[in-house]
C-alpha cells in the first residue's frame, strides 16, 4: 500500500508519517526542500521525538522517500491514498500537479485534506474539479507539533519533535472509495462539529493565549498559560465556545468541556517551544468573519452565550495587528 502525502513539513512527518507508518503503508512524500528530500531518500526514514512535561519518547518512522513536486504526478496516479499538509496558501500552486496525477489515474482515490481551514474540501474542488470516484475529505488536525530550531533538530534535518496527541477525525460520509484502516484516523459523522471545534475551541483559545502573552511580553505559549489571568480569560473564553458548541450540535456537554480542558493541559506543554508569535502570525487571516476568533464569537451570540472573553481576545489581536502595521 502506497500514501502520498502532499507536504513534507512537520505536520506531514510529524503526524501523518507516524500514522501511515504505524498502519504498515509506504509513504511518499512531496515537497520542494530539495535538501529535506535528498535526506529522506538516504535514510529511507526520520526520527520523531514525542515531547510533553511528564516524559520523552523518541522513535523512528521508516518505509518513506520523497520526490520533488515537479516529479509528483506519477506517484500521484498510482497513490492508494492522498493525503494534503501543504498549508492552504500553498494549495492553489500544488492544485494543478494533483489534477493532473488523477487525470492519469485508471481508478479512484480519496485525497484528505489537512488544511487548518473551513470547508477546505469545497476550496479544493474548485480547484481541481475533480471526477466523480476521487473523494475529498475534511480532517481536523489536533497534534500540535512546533517550529523545529537547530538544537531540537540534534543534527538531524528530518527529525520533528511532536506531542503524544495522535488522533485525526476524518469525514466519514466524504470518502468516495473503501475507507482504508489507518491507526489514529477516525471516520466520523456529521463532520461539522469537529471542523468547529478544532477552529473555534483549540485554534480560538490558542490564539488568545498568544495575543494575550504577546501583550505582557511572554515569548512562549505555556509561559502565557502559566498567568494566572490569562489562564483564566483563555479558559473562560473555550468554556463560553464549548457550550456554544454543545448547542450547536448536541454533544454531550461534559464531553466538550472534558476537551477543553485537555486542551489547555497541553497548551501548557513546555517542550514543543511554542512561541506565542508564531501562533499569532497572520493575524489578517485569523480575525476573518468565520476564522476562529470572530468565528467563534458569532457562534456563541447565536447561542446567546457570554462573549466577554472572547472579545479580549479579539481586541488583543487588534492591538497585534496595529502593532505589526505601524
Amino acid at each position: 500500500m502506497k500514501a502520498v502525502v502532499y507536504g513534507g513539513g512537520n505536520i506531514g512527518r510529524g503526524f501523518l508519517g507516524q500514522l501511515l507508518y504505524e498502519s504498515g503503508y509506504e509513504t511518499v512524500f512531496i515537497d520542494v526542500n530539495q535538501e529535506l528530500i535528498d535526506n529522506l531518500n538516504k535514510d529511507k526514514s526520520y526520527p520523531i521525538k514525542i515531547v510533553c512535561n511528564e516524559y520523552q519518547n523518541e522513535i523512528t518512522i521508516k518505509n518513506v522517500r520523497a520526490v520533488h513536486s515537479n516529479d509528483a504526478v506519477d506517484e500521484i496516479a498510482t497513490a492508494d491514498i492522498i493525503f494534503t499538509s501543504a498549508g492552504v496558501n500553498v494549495l492553489p500552486y500544488i492544485a494543478p500537479v494533483i489534477k493532473e496525477g488523477l487525470l492519469k489515474r485508471e481508478t479512484g482515490v480519496d485525497i484528505i485534506i489537512c488544511e487548518n481551514l473551513i470547508h477546505a474540501d469545497k476550496y479544493l474542488k474548485e480547484l481541481i474539479n475533480p471526477a466523480d470516484n476521487i473523494g475529498l475529505v475534511e480532517a481536523s488536525v489536533g497534534r500540535m507539533v512546533p517550529v523545529m530550531t537547530d538544537e531540537m533538530r540534534e543534527g538531524s534535518l528530518t527529525k520533528v519533535w511532536v506531542e503524544p496527541f495522535c488522533t485525526l477525525p476524518v469525514d466519514k460520509a466524504a470518502f468516495k472509495n473503501p475507507i482504508p484502516n489507518i491507526k489514529g484516523m477516525v471516520p466520523s459523522e456529521p463532520f461539522e462539529y469537529y471542523i468547529q471545534s478544532k477552529l473555534y475551541l483549540h485554534n480560538m483559545g490558542h490564539a488568545i493565549a498568544a495575543y494575550l502573552g504577546m501583550k505582557k511580553g511572554y515569548e512562549y505559549i505555556w509561559q502565557a498559560m502559566e498567568n494566572e489571568e490569562i489562564y483564566e480569560t483563555v479558559k473562560n473564553a473555550m468554556y463560553s465556545s464549548a457550550l456554544a458548541l454543545h448547542f450547536e450540535h448536541g454533544k454531550p456537554k461534559d464531553e466538550i468541556m472534558a476537551y477543553a480542558d485537555d486542551l489547555m493541559f497541553r497548551f501548557k506543554n513546555k517542550y514543543l517551544g511554542d512561541t506565542t508569535k508564531r501562533v499569532g502570525r497572520d493575524v489578517q487571516r485569523k480575525l476573518a468573519p468565520r476564522d476562529r476568533l470572530l468565528g467563534a464569537l458569532s457562534l456563541c451570540q447565536k447561542h446567546h452565550i457570554p462573549t466577554d472573553n472572547i472579545k479580549r481576545g479579539i481586541i488583543s489581536a487588534l492591538d497585534y495587528l496595529y502593532e505589526e502595521e505601524n
